[in-house]
């Protein structure tokens, strides 16, 4: 009997690092899946958004349309919503996926 108890209490050591295993599985997971994308993600926004330049046609992450009027150094744009209509927006309210979208739309119509 005291064999067997010895023996199960050996066991205990054995489990705790499959538990570390476990933890660092589910760790890298998380971060694979969840951290790593959504960084790329803002990279891909960051530089989009440093690429603008006037005339570029986007909408804003509140949906207003508008063509690039003015850059500007303290991160604003001027954007003009209507022939003589102008807005001053941050950059960070631009929306990448909204714009690709809109401007995607646009060149697949045909011109007439």
């Amino acid at each position: 009997m005291t064999q067997l108890v010895i023996f199960l209490q050996a066991q205990q050591g054995g489990g705790a690092w499959m538990n570390m295993v476990l933890l660092g599985g589910m760790i890298l997971v998380f971060w694979l899946f969840m951290i790593r994308p959504q960084a790329k993600k803002a990279k891909e926004a960051k530089k989009f958004q440093e690429n603008l330049g006037k005339g570029d046609k986007i909408v804003t992450i509140a949906g207003i349309h508008g063509t690039v009027n003015k850059m500007n150094e303290d991160g604003t744009i001027q954007l003009e919503t209507s022939p003589g209509s102008y807005i001053k927006i941050e950059k960070s309210a631009i929306s990448m996926e909204w714009t690709n979208n809109i401007n995607k739309a646009a060149a697949a119509t045909p011109a007439k």
